[in-house]
């Protein structure tokens, strides 16, 4: 936070609150960077449009007198800015928990207001064949100084092969070399599972490892940037736009496509949606569910092309 917001922050009661979630959220609840960054935007975006709808300061008292009519103007400005469902939803959920956190750090545990939150549509992921999850991985590493493209191609690797997050990816440490057949990955909410490392995966992060111009020991990152630092996961982002245009792939082919290939092919191999749970690290199983509809999806186009009657 900027010198001049954070003496805002001071002196505006209900900002001041704000800035407290922040901490509440990255050290209490534990939650990811980038969440903490949303969350904490979304209730300062939303003590800014409370001001300016009531037309005064909010204060600490202020915030705990807010009612339904004002989140659904809230949430109706928002959508009016051209935000999607989906990003309402989870503003609107953002907001809950400010305002839940305020009431508890003011010790007034009175019922919050309630208001429908957008719903969100079912949205089905896209995987992508072995093949094309393979030449996209591969072709991520053509073109480029030989260990930045061993790089790349591991990462690619370990997200189609173990199912992970690209920002679980980011966080592995080099003392995981040499890599074994299971690995110990932190996922949201620092919640660790242990995931399978198929041969081709194992290789592929021996290879990078081998190659890299800088020492991976200890806790720094196992995979590093051309500087030797942490890698930023967007230049691995870019590199999957650039082999995807090359190899003329779909844009719904991304880094997290190529998780939800693993949880797709998992499934029509016969792994339960409890196994699946836990392999992705899923709190809930209604996020695991999801994965059937994407095999049933398959099933129902399979059968739409091959079959003599349909």
């Amino acid at each position: 936070m900027a010198e001049s917001s954070r003496a805002e922050s001071d002196h505006h009661p209900a900002r001041a609150l704000a800035a407290r979630w922040h901490g509440h959220l990255a050290d209490e609840r534990r939650r990811s960077p980038h969440t903490v960054r949303a969350y904490v935007a979304t209730a300062h975006r939303f003590v800014h449009f409370l001001e300016g709808y009531r037309g005064e300061e909010i204060g600490r008292f202020g915030l705990l007198g807010v009612q339904a009519a004002d989140l659904r103007a809230f949430l109706a400005d928002r959508r009016a800015a051209g935000l999607a469902p989906s990003s309402a939803a989870r503003e609107m959920s953002a907001v809950r928990a400010f305002l839940t956190f305020v009431a508890e750090d003011i010790g007034n545990v009175a019922q919050l207001p309630r208001t429908r939150a957008p719903k969100r549509p079912r949205t089905l992921p896209r995987p992508a064949s072995p093949e094309d999850a393979m030449a996209l991985a591969e072709e991520a590493g053509e073109g480029r100084e030989a260990w930045i493209g061993a790089r790349d191609t591991a990462i690619l690797l370990l997200l189609y092969g173990s199912g992970l997050r690209i920002a679980e990816a980011m966080s592995l440490k080099a003392n995981a070399l040499p890599i074994g057949r299971a690995l110990r990955v932190t996922g949201k909410r620092g919640k660790s599972r242990v995931v399978p490392v198929v041969d081709a995966v194992r290789q592929a992060i021996g290879e990078y490892a081998a190659l890299c111009p800088y020492p991976l020991v200890g806790e720094m990152p196992l995979f590093v940037g051309a500087r030797g630092g942490p890698l930023n996961a967007d230049l691995v982002r870019r590199a999957v736009r650039s082999a995807r245009k090359r190899l003329g792939l779909p844009d719904s082919l991304t880094p997290h496509a190529l998780r939800h290939s693993f949880a797709t092919h998992l499934l029509a191999g016969g792994a339960d949606l409890r196994s699946l749970q836990e392999l992705l690290g899923h709190a809930s199983l209604s996020s695991t569910q999801i994965y059937t509809q994407v095999d049933a999806a398959q099933l129902l186009d399979i059968y739409r092309h091959a079959h003599p009657r349909a």
